[in-house]
C-alpha cells in the first residue's frame, strides 16, 4: 500500500510539472502568491506527537488555490494540472528543512497534500474553465465547494489511515475511524478557511491571503500549546509513575514497559485515542499502590499473589491516583486491574495482562516471550481475558518482528 500512494502521489506531481513547464504558469503573480503561502505553512509545519493535520496553513491554502476560479473579479485561468504542480513544488521547498533535521513523515505528507489537492482541482477547475459556476446563484454555488470540500477530507482520511496502517500495522479500521473523529477540529478550520480564502481573492484579489490566514495561524499556535500543556501533564505522570521504582519496590523501566506494550495492545483492540490515553496513563501508575505496603512485594511482582491482596493494592492505588488530580476514568482502571477479568473494562483487562507477561519474562532467558504467552494462554479461564492475550500475542510477534519493542523487558 505505501509504495503504491507514494508512486500515485510523484506520477501526478511528474505529469503536473512537465505540463505545467512545457505550456508555462498561467496567472503568474497568482501562482506565486499561493505557492509562497504552501510553502510558508510547509515549513512551520508542526510533527509533534497526535497531530493530525501538521501544516495547517499550507492544506488551507493548497485548497483554496484548486477552489479558485477567479482573481479579482477576472477568470484565473489555471488548471488542475498546475494547481497540483505549484503545490507540489512549494512542498518540496518548505519540506527541505524538515528533511534535513531527519524528522520523518515528510514523503507520506508531502503524498497525500498532492494527491488530495488533486482530487480537489480535477473536480473543481474544468467547471470553473467552462463557466459552468458563474451561471450558479445562491445556495447552490456555495453547496458545491463545501460539498467537494467534505469528499476531500474523506478523501484524506482514507489516505492517513492506510499510511499509517501501512507503516505500523495497526488495524485500518481503528486508525479510520480515529482520523474521522478528528475532522471537526482542525480539519474543520482547514475547510473552512480554504473555502473562504477562494472567494475572497475572487472578490478581493491577493490581499485576502493574509487576511484569511491569521486567523489559522492563531489557531496553530493554540494547539500547539494545548500539546505542550498534554506533554507536561504526560512527563508528570511519568515522574509519578517512577516513584516506586526509586522506593525499591519494582524493577527500573517495569512501568515504562508495561504502558508502551499495554498502549500497543489496544490499538490492536480498536481502542481509540483518549481511551489509550487513559489506558496508557493507569499502566505508569498501575504499581502506586504498593507505595503504601509496609513490606514491598519481592521484586514488585504482585501476578503471583493471593486475589484479596492484588484487589487491596489496587484499591489502594486508585486512591492514590485521585490525590494525584488525574482523571477519574484513570483512577477506575487502577483500581479495578486485579478484579475478575469478566468483570473489568477493556482497559483494566489490558494492563492485567501486560503486567503478568512483563513479569514473566523480566529475569528468563531468550525463550521466556512464548513461554509466558502459553501460561497466560492456560490461565483465560479464569484470570486472564482471552481476546486480550491473543491481541499481545499478535502485537509482540509484529512489533518484535519490526523492532518497535522488544520480545523480552531487558
Amino acid at each position: 500500500m505505501l509504495p503504491l500512494i507514494h508512486t500515485c502521489a510523484a506520477l501526478l506531481a511528474l505529469v503536473s510539472l512537465a505540463v505545467t513547464l512545457r505550456h508555462g504558469l498561467d496567472e503568474r503573480p497568482v501562482a506565486c502568491a499561493f505557492g509562497a503561502l504552501v510553502a510558508v505553512g510547509e515549513l512551520t509545519r508542526w510533527t509533534g506527537a497526535g497531530v493530525r493535520e501538521p501544516a495547517p496553513l499550507g492544506a488551507a491554502g493548497a485548497l483554496a488555490y484548486a477552489l479558485l476560479g477567479e482573481n479579482a473579479g477576472r477568470p484565473a485561468g489555471h488548471g488542475a494540472l498546475q494547481v497540483v504542480a505549484v503545490v507540489g513544488a512549494a512542498g518540496l521547498l518548505g519540506g527541505v528543512p524538515h528533511v534535513a533535521r531527519g524528522r520523518p513523515g515528510t514523503a507520506d505528507h508531502l503524498a497525500r497534500r498532492l494527491l488530495t489537492v488533486g482530487f480537489t482541482a480535477v473536480c473543481f477547475q474544468p467547471l470553473s474553465d467552462q463557466g459552468v459556476l458563474r451561471a450558479w446563484r445562491g445556495p447552490a454555488w456555495a453547496l458545491l465547494p463545501a460539498g467537494l470540500l467534505a469528499l476531500t477530507a474523506l478523501c484524506d482520511a482514507v489516505l492517513a489511515a492506510a499510511l499509517a496502517h501501512a507503516r505500523t500495522r495497526w488495524p485500518f479500521g481503528p486508525l479510520l475511524r480515529e482520523e474521522l473523529r478528528a475532522l471537526p477540529g482542525i480539519g474543520s478550520a482547514v475547510c473552512a478557511t480554504g473555502a473562504v480564502m477562494a472567494p475572497a481573492v475572487a472578490v478581493a484579489g491577493l490581499w485576502a491571503l493574509p487576511v484569511f490566514s491569521l486567523p489559522l495561524l492563531l489557531t496553530q499556535v493554540a494547539f500547539r500549546r494545548y500539546a505542550a500543556v498534554r506533554a507536561t501533564y504526560r512527563q508528570t505522570i511519568a515522574c509519578l509513575a517512577r516513584a516506586t521504582e526509586i522506593a525499591g519496590y519494582t524493577p527500573p523501566g517495569h512501568a515504562r514497559r508495561v504502558a508502551a506494550l499495554s498502549r500497543a495492545v489496544g490499538r490492536d483492540l480498536g481502542l481509540g485515542e483518549p481511551d489509550l490515553t487513559v489506558l496508557e496513563y493507569a499502566a505508569l501508575m498501575h504499581d502506586i499502590g504498593q507505595l503504601s505496603l509496609v513490606d514491598p512485594v519481592p521484586a514488585g511482582a504482585t501476578a503471583g499473589l493471593p486475589a484479596a491482596e492484588q484487589r487491596r493494592i489496587a484499591l489502594l492505588g486508585g486512591a492514590v491516583v485521585r490525590q494525584t488530580g488525574a482523571a477519574a476514568a484513570v483512577a477506575e482502571v487502577v483500581e479495578r486491574q486485579a478484579d475478575p477479568y469478566r468483570e473489568q473494562p477493556l482497559p483494566a483487562r489490558i494492563v492485567r495482562v501486560v503486567n503478568a507477561y512483563d513479569e514473566k519474562v523480566r529475569h528468563a532467558g531468550p525463550g521466556a516471550p512464548l513461554e509466558a504467552l502459553e501460561e497466560l494462554r492456560l490461565a483465560t479461564a479464569g484470570e486472564y481475558a482471552p481476546e486480550v492475550v491473543e491481541a499481545l500475542a499478535r502485537v509482540l510477534a509484529r512489533e518484535g518482528r519490526d523492532g518497535l519493542i522488544p520480545l523480552t523487558s531487558g
